[in-house]
């Protein structure tokens, strides 16, 4: 069986209706669209990156499945954003009241809304402006807390709302703040 090869023109736009549809006859594929409508078919990351998301998601599910504060997502869930993206972050997290209030097929779809907290680990064919214009972009869109993970340089931008990025260079482990009380994320699988 061959695998398809896409090429998509850089000024190929599809609305919201048109990326479900498209997202749905092509379930192999990551995709994401922007607020302007660009279609953007991800790579695969590789195994390392892949491992380091797993542990990164681990983490996360463990502390979530033990207060049951919310809904914890992989780099597999999108999400419409208010501003009309669709997003999908390596790692993400939605207060339990907030997902409690979506209808079913609003949870069987990209539910309409921005996670409180999400994770973005760089993968080597990750550009950090494109990675750090996501992180505004869920910012602007009312995330609470999010973390870009720089495995290469061994950094973390932490992004908060109506605060400066803050930089941390090779942390052991980062808090959850009070966005995820309790919660920790140790690094040092990570690095």
């Amino acid at each position: 069986m061959l695998n398809p090869t896409i090429t998509i023109p850089t000024t190929f736009k599809v609305s919201h209706e048109q990326f479900k549809e498209l997202a749905i006859v092509n379930r192999d594929l990551r995709l994401e669209r922007t607020v302007t409508g660009e279609l953007i078919v991800m790579p695969p990351t590789g195994s390392e990156t892949s491992n380091r998301n797993v542990d990164i998601e681990g983490q996360l599910w463990l502390w979530n499945h033990k207060t049951k504060l919310g809904k914890v997502f992989n780099s597999s869930g999108g999400f419409h954003l208010p501003n009309g993206a669709t997003r999908s972050p390596d790692a993400s997290w939605v207060k339990l009241e907030r997902w409690v209030a979506l209808t079913p097929e609003e949870k069987e779809s990209f539910a309409p809304l921005c996670p409180d907290f999400v994770i973005e680990l760089r993968s080597a064919s990750d550009s950090m402006e494109k990675l750090r214009a996501k992180m505004r972009e869920y910012m602007e869109n009312q995330a609470c807390l999010g973390w870009l993970i720089d495995r290469k340089n061994r950094l973390v931008e932490i992004y908060r709302q109506d605060r400066d990025v803050e930089i941390l260079n090779n942390p052991t482990s980062l808090s959850g703040e009070d966005v995820l009380p309790g919660f920790v994320l140790d690094l040092t699988e990570v690095w």
